[in-house]
């Protein structure tokens, strides 16, 4: 950590600076002499990704930030608030503390927050970041969490960790097990410090996969903003062996969309099927991962059009967490029934259908764009239809 990166001129030029030409930036190189060009090059890269995702450290002129991977990698402070109104208690301890925005909101629900994290430097960060945003209840520890934690005596309310992939994995990691620290080893051992674990994983993770991996598993909130699904928050309670509940939530500018189904329920919940009524329902990106479409038709009183297109249809309009929409009409899929509406651009989306939205607009000539909304589907019949639509 280079302290002189705080100078006053050197934090005007990261300023001035963050719309920049990177390469360009590089080549011209800078005139600073206790700080290098390719060190400014990274604070300007870092704070860059920080003004939307992080706008509390942006707004901070004192803010010193690590390299743009470890802004990537942490949480949004949308969803580090959401995880601060789930959990609360006297302590927790976040046993990989990153950049430190989790442990930044937990300090708002708890009395002391432990932060751990190996790097050392990203660990100096920290102390020095949570001095500027006026952070007094933080604990930092430059250490392994997991060996700390287990060589301590200490118990906490909470346990937080955010595992993340093995340096030799390749690609995307869909296995509890292959990330670091390894929760489902050390999970016993975890819960003699305290009987309340939550983890932080990546949206990609099977939840049933997910769930075989783990014990305990009381909550799953998967949780989403503006319709992207962005981690899925698992909440583990000591000796717990009744139904899991996965928590749905959608965070828009003004609103949350929020819906809950308990895991038993969906493989019992009652549901029909119907040809397309007055209205179309799409659900948003939260529920789709989360697989409770029984549960969401019995809960919504609605219909499903098939049972893999996860669309959904009313006579009666309803309040609903997605997207609803007016049905114009519905065609059958088929090259004339698409030239007679005459459309060159609409929107589209594809449900349980053979063909990409790409492949649809190449081969039909329809640009994207407009009031038109189209529906690529498969009925009841098994028939591939296009569901015409106006949304509300």
């Amino acid at each position: 950590m280079n302290t002189e990166i705080l100078n006053t001129e050197i934090q005007d030029f990261i300023t001035n600076n963050l719309a920049a030409d990177i390469s360009k930036l590089i080549l011209k190189g800078t005139n600073f002499k206790t700080v290098s060009t390719l060190e400014i090059i990274e604070q300007i890269e870092a704070k860059g990704k920080s003004k939307n995702k992080l706008p509390t450290w942006f707004a901070n002129k004192d803010i010193y930030y690590p390299n743009k991977l470890n802004i990537e990698q942490t949480s949004s402070e949308i969803t580090a608030a959401y995880k601060s109104e789930l959990l609360s208690g006297k302590s927790l301890i976040d046993l990989t503390g990153g950049f430190g925005v989790d442990c930044y909101y937990f300090a708002k629900s708890f009395e002391t927050v432990t932060h751990c994290e190996i790097d050392e430097d990203l660990s100096q960060i920290v102390a020095h970041n949570n001095i500027q945003l006026g952070i007094t209840n933080i604990q930092i520890i430059a250490s392994n969490g997991i060996e700390h934690l287990l060589a301590s005596k200490n118990t906490y309310d909470w346990i937080y960790i955010d595992p993340s992939r093995r340096h030799e994995q390749k690609g995307k990691v869909f296995f509890l097990k292959d990330c670091l620290p390894d929760v489902p080893k050390h999970l016993n051992a975890l819960l003699k410090h305290s009987n309340s674990i939550a983890i932080k994983t990546s949206p990609l993770l099977d939840i049933s996969v997910g769930i075989k991996e783990l014990q305990y598993v009381k909550d799953i909130h998967v949780v989403a903003v503006k319709n992207e699904v962005k981690e899925l928050i698992w909440i583990i309670e000591n000796g717990f062996d009744s139904t899991i509940t996965i928590k749905t939530v959608n965070i828009l500018a003004d609103t949350k969309d929020v819906f809950s189904f308990s895991l038993n329920g969906e493989s019992k919940a009652s549901v029909t099927y119907e040809l397309p009524l007055q209205y179309l329902y799409e659900p948003n990106s939260s529920i789709l991962k989360s697989g409770g479409f029984n549960s969401l038709a019995e809960t919504y009183k609605l219909s499903k059009l098939h049972q893999h297109s996860h669309l959904y249809t009313s006579d009666h309009l309803v309040d609903f967490p997605g997207r609803r929409f007016k049905i114009e009409t519905v065609l059958a899929y088929n090259k004339k029934s698409l030239k007679a509406l005459g459309l060159s651009k609409a929107n589209i989306t594809t449900r349980n259908f053979p063909e990409t939205v790409q492949q649809i607009r190449k081969k039909h000539r329809i640009k994207d764009g407009s009031q038109n909304y189209l529906f690529f589907t498969t009925n009841v019949h098994n028939e591939k239809i296009v569901v015409v639509c106006s949304k509300i």
